[in-house]
């Protein structure tokens, strides 16, 4: 029925870099995106141990100013 959702190769490591753009730590960075994530969620997404939900990755992408295409398309560099 379905196709498996291709994960992006680079998610991790665009996650990580925003998040050091903006100098944030990962305590910051989750009251910032508002979305109600804890701490060690940060730390799975950048460690790529877990995906984030798409609620989040719009928050990101909101956050740091940048289209969420820059985030999720292993194509497209991340200019942060």
């Amino acid at each position: 029925m379905g196709h498996k959702r291709r994960r992006p190769k680079h998610l991790s490591r665009k996650l990580l870099k925003i998040r050091e753009a903006l100098g944030l730590t990962q305590a910051d960075l989750t009251d910032q995106l508002g979305v109600g994530i804890r701490v060690s969620e940060i730390s799975k997404y950048e460690n790529d141990q877990r995906e984030p939900s798409l609620q989040v990755l719009l928050a990101y992408a909101r956050l740091a100013n940048i289209p969420l295409e820059q985030i999720v398309d292993d194509k497209v560099d991340l200019r942060i």
